[in-house]
């Protein structure tokens, strides 16, 4: 049986993770959950832990309305912080570990190329930059037995996720007659994460980069109304409208940020999702019709 430490008490994916472990492989994963607020952290016994699950972190920042003190506790949670949890576990762990850190889609920034391999990373905020310079400083401390798995997944949703699926789908409930928009993007349910997260424990991965995502591309219109659907709830889809929004999700203000969050194309190539051990369809525990359900009801 491999033993895992979460290290980030509450945290939505830490708890979502938790949960899909003790329903769906208690007798593979045992699992720890420790705060690392504080201090008290600092004594507890890392040796034990065939992986630690780092998932602390600050996000959903406007980041359009915050001090230079609010920004530097970014760095100091999201990669400092982070940081100290893997020193801790490298110095007090023998033998074969992985360190798991998760990261995000944002450190690309507001890109909407068809996100590949050589694609480089271009944060656009101090949040997305607060990520990257975590898994750079991570990435150095990898070696033969501390394994450094950086997984960067898109917008993750669930049932009582935060983000802006939830947003999306108060909007969805709101207006039965919604714009026909031709866009993508990638997005992942929280227990095909959750099963990712069990099948490169179980698989012994090394250090890399990981991108999971569901094997579907959503259409941001097709989802209002999957959700209103789940609803049993009509939906009017009219078209015409491409042109004007696409005028917003250009505009470099807090408006045109908010139209690219809801109506932009932000998608990773589904060859970034597959590797000889993991592939793309063998995380995919729930289909997609079907997330969207559990996670609206």
């Amino acid at each position: 049986m491999k033993r895992v430490l979460i290290t980030g008490k509450n945290s939505y994916i830490g708890e979502s993770f938790r949960k899909y472990v003790e329903a769906n492989h208690r007798e593979e994963i045992q699992i720890d959950v420790i705060s690392v607020r504080g201090n008290a952290w600092k004594s507890r016994d890392f040796s034990v832990y065939d992986a630690v699950f780092h998932v602390a972190g600050k996000a959903h920042a406007d980041v359009s309305h915050v001090s230079e003190a609010v920004k530097q506790e970014y760095y100091a949670v999201n990669r400092d912080l982070a940081v100290a949890v893997a020193q801790k576990y490298r110095s007090e762990r023998n033998g074969f570990s992985q360190f798991i850190y998760m990261s995000s889609i944002i450190v690309y920034g507001h890109t909407h190329e068809t996100i590949q391999e050589t694609t480089p990373t271009n944060p656009s905020n101090f949040y997305g930059d607060s990520k990257l310079q975590a898994e750079i400083s991570l990435r150095q401390m990898s070696n033969i037995n501390f394994q450094i798995l950086i997984l960067r997944p898109p917008m993750i949703y669930g049932p009582m996720s935060k983000g802006n699926f939830p947003i999306l789908v108060k909007m969805a409930k709101s207006f039965p007659i919604f714009p026909k928009i031709d866009n993508q993007r990638s997005m992942l349910f929280v227990d095909n994460l959750s099963e990712f997260i069990c099948q490169i424990i179980a698989f012994r991965l090394h250090t890399n980069i990981y991108f999971p995502q569901n094997k579907e591309y959503v259409n941001t219109s097709c989802l209002v109304k999957t959700i209103r659907d789940s609803l049993n709830r009509r939906t009017l889809l009219l078209s015409g409208f491409t042109g004007i929004i696409n005028c917003f999700v250009k505009q470099h203000n807090g408006f045109g940020i908010y139209a690219d969050k809801a109506f932009g194309s932000v998608i990773y190539a589904k060859s970034l999702s597959s590797n000889s051990a993991v592939r793309l369809n063998g995380y995919q525990v729930v289909e997609f019709d079907e997330s969207v359900r559990r996670s609206v009801l």
